[in-house]
């Protein structure tokens, strides 16, 4: 039996899944490509391939290994991309949602049955079809739950746009004794500097009271003057339009003072150790050419 457990996305690690990049497939096609980004590396002839992304995922479990984390993986499925854990699914309190994510990427939640088939079925929810909601969206954080979304009436015309205010709704009705707090997301199908994917491609809280910020992800620059006044500017590591580009934001917390960081990210990583956190660099600049990074390709199940 599992029992999720997941207030916050700092405290100590016990249980998380791991994506996989093992039969990852062919380069995708310029038209099935899900992001800006994957989109200019397959132009470019630079899309990652498949030893680099496993070598670089082997790394993460390795680090998570060393710190007692019980890491599982996706049942691989041939020639499909599984690294992304994090859109599929999300823990809050003691709940496993299930992400409504694209239509095509339906069988990844598929490889995860056999985990979550050890999780109490009453805690596993899935919300209703006009939600849309995907893990990289979603940050609980105590006493509130931030959430990424796009409003604009033209939230069909893109890709990038994976959560709807449906979702909010749904997740307020769920968790009532939480502040759900939204936040309007710049989105572009065709321009990675101009699109945030997810929250977390924006936004990061780190230790107790820090976090990563990058303002022009965000549409409504108040929302984004409320983050920095709740972090206090002080705490707030900013990051630049390149830095968002490279997925600065997108690390991962093992604990409240330990963070898996990728080790090309020497500005984040030099803050971050004068800040008191023990920094476990690994190389992950290949699976950051599909837009997605640490936080992306884990989807924790157990915090302490």
């Amino acid at each position: 039996m599992l029992i999720p457990n997941i207030h916050n996305e700092t405290s100590k690690l016990k249980a998380v899944i791991l994506g996989t990049a093992e039969s990852n497939g062919a380069v995708p096609k310029l038209e099935d490509c899900y992001d800006p980004k994957s989109k200019q590396h397959v132009i470019a002839g630079t899309y990652p391939k498949e030893e680099d992304m496993i070598a670089e995922m082997e790394a993460v479990a390795t680090v998570l290994k060393k710190y007692d984390v019980e890491v599982f993986r996706p049942e691989i499925i041939e020639n499909y991309n599984q690294i992304f854990s994090r859109d599929i699914a999300f823990v809050i309190e003691d709940k496993l949602i299930k992400a409504n994510i694209l239509p095509d990427r339906a069988k990844e939640y598929e490889a995860i049955q056999y985990i979550i088939d050890k999780i109490d079925s009453d805690k596993v929810i899935e919300l209703p079809e006009e939600c849309h909601v995907e893990g990289g969206d979603v940050m609980p954080w105590n006493d509130y739950i931030f959430v990424g979304t796009y409003s604009g009436a033209d939230y069909p015309d893109y890709i990038t746009a994976r959560t709807n205010n449906d979702a909010v709704i749904a997740l307020q009705e769920l968790f009532p004794d939480k502040m759900v707090k939204s936040f309007e997301l710049r989105k572009s199908n065709d321009d990675p500097k101009e699109n945030a994917l997810h929250l977390d491609c924006c936004f990061q809280p780190i230790g107790k009271d820090k976090a990563i910020l990058h303002k022009n992800g965000f549409l409504v620059e108040r929302e984004y003057e409320w983050l920095l006044s709740f972090f206090g500017r002080e705490n707030v590591f900013e990051i630049t339009k390149e830095e968002m580009y490279n997925m600065n934001s997108n690390v991962f917390s093992i604990s409240e003072e330990v963070i898996i960081s990728e080790k090309n990210f020497t500005r984040l990583n030099t803050w971050l150790r004068e800040k008191g956190f023990t920094v476990e660099e690994v190389p992950y600049a290949e699976i950051a050419k599909q837009e997605g990074l640490l936080r992306c390709s884990t989807m924790p199940l157990i915090r302490e």
